[in-house]
């Protein structure tokens, strides 16, 4: 009897090992194939990320470089760059406010337009009629808006000017050069 208790504590065993095996089986099989680790793959294999910047970022990158520009066409007088820089700005503020619509739970499309609606309708004028004095007073306008927006952001910190210096050495903004 012994005997027999033994072969059946095997036989039991045994099929318990096989059920074991054959779910383990099963469950490797239905498993996505494993990626290498991390440092083996090529970074240049990788699927593309969506590119999802920042308010800050995108400031820096789209709007405060057309804000210089803009000043620095102003005051070499040349009316057509500066209404082309002009437009690249408004296009820009447009990219901003598809791109993060909110910004600390405030709507940016409506913070752009109560900060700049007036001041970019001086501007434009200015700017069509070749007018420096009151390009002057108009980009003034339009950076203290870009300021007055910062305020209401609780990014009083964060101050825009008009630019004493031209930081864009590979650009001519003198009218007529070539």
């Amino acid at each position: 009897m012994r005997i027999r208790l033994v072969h059946l504590t095997l036989l039991a065993g045994l099929a318990g090992l096989a059920a074991m095996a054959t779910f383990a089986a099963r469950s490797v099989a239905q498993q996505p194939a494993q990626q290498p680790p991390q440092e083996e793959q090529n970074p240049a294999d990788a699927a593309p990320q969506p590119f999802n910047p920042q308010v800050a970022a995108l400031m820096s990158m789209i709007i405060q470089p057309r804000h210089a520009k803009i000043a620095l066409a102003g005051k070499a007088e040349n009316w057509p760059l500066a209404g082309y820089e002009f437009k690249q700005l408004q296009q820009g503020f447009q990219v901003v406010a598809r791109a993060a619509p909110r910004y600390k739970g405030l709507p940016v499309g409506e913070l752009i337009d109560a900060a700049l609606k007036q001041p970019f309708a001086v501007l434009d004028f200015a700017i069509k009629a070749g007018d420096s004095r009151q390009f002057n007073e108009a980009f003034g306008r339009v950076t203290a808006g870009c300021n007055a927006c910062h305020t209401t952001t609780d990014n009083p910190f964060v101050v825009i000017k008009t630019p004493d210096a031209n930081n864009f050495s590979n650009q001519e903004f003198e009218p007529g050069k070539r």
